[in-house]
C-alpha cells in the first residue's frame, strides 16, 4: 500500500519553507548514495561527507517532508522496545550497549545543534506521566531499573505535587522526569542537518524519488530522470521504502499519528500550562504527547491510525483529548491539524542492518526517531568507513515480518490493537 499524506499544512512550515533544491538530472557518480531526506538520511550524509566521502542524497519530495519534519519533536532516552524485551532478544550485555547508545543519541543531538548552529528551539526536560495507579507503579519500576541496572542518573521519580509543577493538570498522578531528554522544532532541526551536510560537501537532490536500484560491486540507483553510480547505498526511506526494498517494507508498518497546534496563547498562559517548558507524554498504549512552541502555542499529539486513513473531524477529536488534559483550553482556537506516519516494527525495536555488503538500511524507529535517527546516520557512516561494531549492536536485534502479507497485515494489526485500546481504559 502506498502511503500519502493528507493535504493539511503542518504548523512547522510556518515561516520555515526552504528554497527548493534541484532534482537529479542525468548520471552522476558518488562514493555513497543516501535515500531519504529525513534526520537519518541527513545525518548519514553529514557524517560521511565529514569523512571525505562523495555523497549524493536523494529525497522524493523535500527535506523533512516525512516523519522527521512533522513529528512531536520530543527527544527521549531509550528505545520504544523495553529493556527487558531487548535483554531477552540480544542478551543483557547488548541490551546495556543499546541503552547507552540511546543516551549517546541525546548528547549527539545537542552537540550537532551547537556545532552547526542549528536554530531549532531546543529545550531540555521531558516528563512521562501516569494516569492511573498501575501507571504509577510502572514508572516506579522503570525509575528503579534506570538507577539500579543502567546507572542512569538524570531520570527521577516525581510525586503528584512535583508532577503538577511541570504539568499544570489534575489528570496526572505521578511522573518520571528526565533532564537529559527534551524537545525541539523537528523541521528546523532536519533542515539544519541538511545544510550542514551540504556545507561538508554532500549534494542533496529533491523531487528525486528512487524507483529502484541495482545491486552489485557498484550500485546503480535510479530516479525518473537520473542515476547515481555508487560504491555504497544507505536506505533511509522508513515508512516510504515500499517497492524499492520489499524485504524491508515487510518488517515495518506506517502508522498514522496526529498533532494540533493552538493559536498563540500568550507567554503567561503557555507558562501556566507547562511551567518548566518540559515536553510531556503519558504512558498509555495510545498515548497523548504535548509541549509548548517557541511562539507560545500548545502542540498536542496523539491518536493513531493503523488503517492508513486519517480520522474524520481530526481537529475536533484532537481538541477533545487536549481539553481532558487542559480544560482551560476549551475555547482556544486550533490553527493547525496535521498527521504523518511513523514506522514501527513488530517488536518496536529499531531495525538497522545490511541487505548486501554495500547496501545499508536504517528504519523502525517506532516513535523514538528524533534523537536515535541522528545517531543511526552516524553509525552508518562508521560502518561504511570500516568500523561497524556499534552499528552491528543494532543489526543483531532479530526482526520478523508483520503477519498477514500486504493485504491482511493492517486488518490483523487493527484487530490486535483492540486489546491495547481496552487496556488503556483499565
Amino acid at each position: 500500500m502506498r502511503l500519502s499524506f493528507p493535504p493539511a499544512r503542518s504548523y512547522y512550515l510556518l515561516g520555515n519553507a526552504a528554497a527548493p533544491r534541484p532534482a537529479l538530472q542525468g548520471e552522476i557518480k558518488a562514493d555513497v548514495c543516501v535515500l531519504g531526506g529525513g534526520i537519518a538520511g541527513c545525518s548519514a550524509a553529514l557524517h560521511l561527507a565529514q569523512r571525505g566521502y562523495r555523497v549524493a542524497l536523494l529525497e522524493a519530495r523535500s527535506v523533512g517532508y516525512g516523519a522527521s519534519g512533522r513529528s512531536g519533536g520530543q527527544t527521549i532516552f531509550g528505545l520504544a522496545a523495553s529493556q527487558q524485551k531487548l535483554s531477552v532478544e540480544v542478551g543483557r550485555a547488548d541490551a546495556h550497549r543499546l541503552f547507552n547508545l540511546s543516551v549517546e543519541a541525546l548528547d549527539l543531538t545537542q552537540s550537532l545543534i551547537r556545532e552547526h548552529a542549528i536554530d531549532c528551539d531546543y529545550h531540555p526536560n521531558h516528563v512521562h506521566v501516569a494516569l492511573k495507579a498501575r501507571h504509577v507503579q510502572e514508572l516506579r519500576q522503570w525509575a528503579d531499573e534506570l538507577r539500579d541496572e543502567y546507572a542512569y542518573e538524570s531520570a527521577s521519580m516525581l510525586d503528584r505535587e512535583e508532577t503538577h509543577a511541570h504539568v499544570h493538570s489534575d489528570r496526572y498522578l505521578a511522573g518520571l522526569l528526565d533532564r537529559r531528554s527534551g524537545h525541539l522544532h523537528p523541521l528546523k532541526y532536519t533542515q539544519g542537518l541538511a545544510r550542514a551536510a551540504e556545507a561538508a560537501g554532500a549534494a542533496i537532490y529533491e523531487t528525486s524519488e528512487v524507483l529502484h536500484y541495482q545491486d552489485g560491486p557498484q550500485v546503480s540507483v535510479h530516479t525518473a530522470q537520473g542515476t547515481v553510480r555508487c560504491a555504497h547505498l544507505v536506505l533511509c526511506g522508513n515508512a516510504y521504502i515500499g517497492a524499492v526494498a520489499p524485504a524491508l517494507a515487510r518488517r515495518i508498518l506506517g502508522v498514522g499519528t496526529y498533532i494540533i497546534a493552538t493559536e498563540p496563547l500568550g507567554e503567561a498562559m503557555a507558562h501556566d500550562l507547562l511551567p518548566t517548558n518540559a515536553a510531556v507524554a503519558d504512558i498509555n498504549w495510545i498515548l497523548d504527547y504535548f509541549r509548548r512552541s517557541q511562539d507560545h502555542r500548545l502542540l498536542f499529539g496523539g491518536r493513531v491510525s493503523y488503517s492508513s486513513v486519517q480520522p474524520p473531524r481530526l481537529a475536533d477529536s484532537m481538541r477533545k483529548r487536549m481539553v481532558r488534559v487542559f480544560p482551560a483550553l476549551a475555547h482556544a482556537k486550533i490553527d493547525y491539524a496535521w498527521g504523518g506516519y511513523l514506522d514501527i516494527t513488530l517488536s518496536r525495536a529499531p531495525n538497522f542492518g545490511r541487505l548486501s555488503a554495500n547496501v545499508y538500511y536504517l528504519q523502525g524507529f517506532s516513535g523514538h526517531g528524533i534523537a536515535l535517527a541522528g545517531l543511526a546516520g552516524k553509525l552508518a557512516g562508521e560502518a561504511i568507513a570500516g568500523t561497524a561494531e556499534r552499528f552491528d549492536v543494532f543489526a543483531r536485534i532479530p526482526h520478523r515480518d508483520f503477519p498477514g502479507g500486504p493485504i491482511f497485515r493492517r486488518p490483523s494489526l487493527m484487530a490486535a490493537m483492540l486489546y491495547y485500546r481496552l487496556r488503556d481504559l483499565l
